[in-house]
């Protein structure tokens, strides 16, 4: 039985998994070494290095894993652990240096064929103009004149096309920042409304607060003076009392006085 298995489930199917992705890279590696186009070998380099981060992203995940357990677990086989994943580590450095190595020679590889063109036209230009004579030497030379004034009319044509566009461009960036002009100020426009505004509110508000005072204290009033009627009415002959300006005293009943013939 797996040791790992024995310890735990999670930890042999992730182990499982490594194992896999180094089996993968050692055949791609190998592949990679029959390939002799630059093109497919920078895309079997592209395809190991996505296979290395999924195998770094996997000991990370096995790293997790084994500290979850640590207090579960005893000592032997915590080191046991500690050393699989040193030697995980210490596989998958090995194929990242050997990734770099293979990138070193293509880049090598590519500076090489850039360079190489230039020579074989340099050695292939000598070998025609030895074999010309005089008049096909200045044809030939008129036409690389004519070629050359051709290139420097197509460069001038770009030229003048970038500067078309490079002048509309500082229009169209020149209209832009005189919207956005107008919009400040607008809003600065909107933001003195919104203070002016606030302000008359609160001052609407202190009016209507000043207003409710007034009213309340006019309503006390009322209610005093209905207050003194009241008790007036109920005792008219108490003296402590005074009589509210502007109204009668009460009628006090009277005898009338008779005498019979």
């Amino acid at each position: 039985m797996d040791p790992l298995s024995a310890i735990s489930e999670e930890l042999a199917e992730i182990d499982g998994q490594i194992a896999d992705v180094f089996r993968a890279l050692s055949n791609g590696f190998q592949k990679l070494e029959k390939i002799k186009d630059s093109n497919r070998q920078s895309r079997q380099l592209e395809d190991l290095t996505d296979k290395m981060r999924d195998c770094k992203r996997l000991i990370k995940e096995f790293d997790k894993e084994v500290k979850n357990m640590e207090r579960r677990i005893d000592p032997d086989s915590s080191r046991m652990l500690s050393e699989k994943k040193q030697s995980m580590i210490k596989e998958l450095n090995s194929y990242v240096a050997l990734k770099k190595q293979y990138a070193t020679n293509l880049e090598n590889k590519k500076a090489d064929l850039f360079d190489a063109p230039a020579n074989e036209y340099a050695e292939q230009n000598v070998l025609l103009a030895s074999g010309m004579t005089n008049q096909q030497l200045i044809d030939n030379g008129h036409q690389m004149m004519d070629e050359t004034d051709q290139a420097i009319d197509r460069a001038q044509k770009v030229v003048h096309e970038t500067i078309n566009v490079g002048t509309e461009t500082a229009a169209t960036l020149k209209a832009q920042t005189e919207q956005m002009s107008r919009i400040v100020n607008e809003l600065d426009s909107i933001h003195f409304s919104i203070k002016k505004a606030t302000k008359l509110v609160k001052e609407i508000g202190r009016q209507v607060a000043t207003d409710r005072c007034i009213m309340g204290l006019l309503f006390l009033v009322v209610i005093g003076v209905i207050a003194t009627i009241i008790v007036k009415l109920v005792h008219p002959n108490n003296k402590d009392i005074r009589d509210i300006p502007g109204l009668a005293p009460p009628v006090m009943n009277r005898k009338l006085l008779w005498s019979p013939y």
